[in-house]
């Protein structure tokens, strides 16, 4: 099974969007149900997010490679067209 790290911060606005961006996205495109997401809670686990570059959440990973990181001026839309573009990522990668 491909997976995916997903960095995030339980209040942070971004975050609880991106929640529901890939909620949506999985309705959409059950096929995107089949890639597992480890979400970690940076304050939570500041040594695992220390060994990774960004600045901030949420932000997503395969592997090494940075497949998202949020940006303060994105709204709900584009925050939804770049988790879907990570995970289009992940399947022509895998």
């Amino acid at each position: 099974m491909k997976s995916i790290t997903l960095f995030y911060l339980e209040h942070c606005p971004y975050c609880i969007k991106a929640r529901r961006a890939l909620d949506e996205l999985t309705r959409e495109n059950p096929a995107y149900s089949s890639i597992r997401i480890d979400w970690i809670e940076e304050s939570k686990e500041p040594a695992l997010a220390g060994k990774y570059d960004y600045y901030y959440v949420p932000t997503i990973y395969y592997g090494d490679m940075k497949l998202y990181e949020a940006d303060p001026s994105e709204n709900y839309e584009d925050i939804k067209a770049k988790i879907q573009a990570a995970l289009d990522t992940v399947f022509r990668e895998g």
